[in-house]
C-alpha cells in the first residue's frame, strides 16, 4: 500500500513540475497585489498580550514544570529486531503495558523489524531496574532478538538534558551572530526577541499541556527557531529593500507594505507545513505525537503571529529608519 502511495506522489510531483516549467497555469495569488492591510496598528495590543503570555509561560515553567520523558528522567532502553521480519508494535506495546512498569515507548527505526523500546525508570536502586529489564525481556520472549539493552541512570539523563539546552542556546547565539552580519544590529535584536518569544510561549504550552519533553522536543524547538527565523528574515529583507527605495515613507506604512508583499508567501508556507504536521499527528506513531503537537503550536500558531505582529513592528521601537536622509536619491511618498 505504501509503495502505491509513494508512486502516486511521485507522479503528482512530476505533473506539477511539468506545469511549473512550461507555465501551463497562471500564477497563484493567495493575496491580491493591491492588499494594504494595516498590521502595525495592532502593535499596541499585540505587545502587551505577548508580554502577559510570556510571563504566564515563565510562571508555568517554574511552578508546573515540564513532563520530562524517559530521555531526561532515566529508564530502560532496548533495541530489538523481530524474527518474523516485521515488528508488530501494537501487540508489543499491549503486552508490555500489562507489566505495570509505567510509561512505555516503542519506536520503529531502521527497517520494519527494528524497534526501540523505552521504559520509565523504576522506583528503587539498580537492582530494581535490572528486575524490570528482565521482565521486559521475558515478555518479549523468543519472537525478537535483543540487539541492545541498557539502563539510563539519572546522571546520563541529566547530561542529555544539559546537552540539549546547550544546543538550544548555541543555536540562538549562532542566529544572533548571523543576523548581526547580515542586517543592522536593530534587525538582529528584533529577530532574536521574536525567536525567544516563540521559544518561551512554546515551553509554556508544553508545561500547560504536559506533553512529553524528550529529545524530540528539543528537535522541535530547534525546528521552530529555524522556521521563525526564516519567516522573519523574508520580511526583514523586504523591509530593508523598501527602506533603500523610499526615504520619506513613514515607518509604520513601510512595515505594512513589507508584510503585505510577503503575506502570500507566508500563507502558502504555513499551510503546507500545517498539512504535513496534521498528517504526522493523525497517521504517525505515538512517539512523535509530542513533536507534532509542539510543532503545530510553535510554527503554525505562534510563529505566524510573531513574524507579523512582533518581529516587524518592534523595529519601530528599535529606531530602524529614524535617521534616513531627506531625498538623497530615494523615492518619496506623498
Amino acid at each position: 500500500m505504501i509503495h502505491y502511495v509513494l508512486i502516486g506522489l511521485g507522479v503528482f510531483i512530476a505533473i506539477l513540475s511539468v506545469v511549473a516549467v512550461f507555465d501551463l497555469l497562471p500564477p497563484l495569488r493567495i493575496v491580491p497585489d493591491s492588499t494594504h492591510f494595516d498590521f502595525t496598528r495592532f502593535r499596541r495590543i499585540s505587545f502587551p498580550i505577548s508580554a502577559v503570555l510570556s510571563i504566564c509561560a515563565i510562571t508555568l515553567f517554574f511552578t508546573h514544570g515540564l513532563n520530562l520523558g524517559i530521555d531526561f528522567r532515566g529508564g530502560i532502553l532496548l533495541e530489538v529486531k523481530a524474527k518474523s521480519g516485521v515488528a508488530d508494535i501494537a501487540a508489543m506495546r499491549a503486552s508490555l503495558e500489562k507489566l505495570g512498569l509505567g510509561e512505555v515507548q516503542l519506536q520503529q527505526f531502521g527497517s520494519a523489524a527494528d524497534v526501540m523500546i523505552r521504559v520509565a525508570e523504576q522506583p528503587g536502586d539498580d537492582a530494581a531496574q535490572q528486575v524490570a529489564l528482565n521482565k521486559v525481556k521475558e515478555t518479549l520472549g523468543e519472537s525478537v532478538t535483543i540487539q541492545k539493552s541498557d539502563v539510563v541512570g539519572p546522571r546520563a539523563s541529566g547530561e542529555y538534558l544539559a546537552h540539549g539546552m546547550i544546543g538550544l542556546i548555541a543555536a540562538i547565539g549562532g542566529i544572533l551572530i548571523y543576523l548581526w552580519f547580515r542586517f543592522e544590529w536593530q534587525f538582529a535584536l528584533g529577530a532574536m526577541i521574536a525567536n525567544v518569544h516563540d521559544i518561551v510561549l512554546t515551553i509554556g504550552f508544553m508545561s500547560l499541556s504536559q506533553v512529553d519533553f524528550d529529545l524530540t522536543s528539543i528537535a522541535a524547538l530547534l525546528t521552530i527557531l529555524g522556521y521563525s527565523l526564516n519567516d522573519t528574515v523574508v520580511i526583514y529583507d523586504r523591509i530593508r529593500e523598501i527602506l533603500r527605495r523610499y526615504k520619506k515613507m513613514p515607518m509604520p506604512q513601510l512595515l505594512n507594505e513589507s508584510i503585505n508583499q510577503t503575506l502570500s508567501r507566508s500563507i502558502i508556507t504555513h499551510i503546507t507545513v500545517t498539512l504535513a504536521l496534521i498528517a504526522l499527528r493523525v497517521f504517525g506513531p505515538h512517539p512523535i505525537h509530542s513533536f507534532t503537537d509542539v510543532m503545530i503550536f510553535g510554527v503554525v500558531l505562534v510563529g505566524t503571529y510573531t513574524s507579523i505582529f512582533i518581529a516587524a513592528p518592534i523595529l519601530i521601537y528599535l529606531g530602524v529608519g529614524s535617521h534616513r536622509g531627506d531625498g538623497d536619491g530615494g523615492k518619496t511618498v506623498a
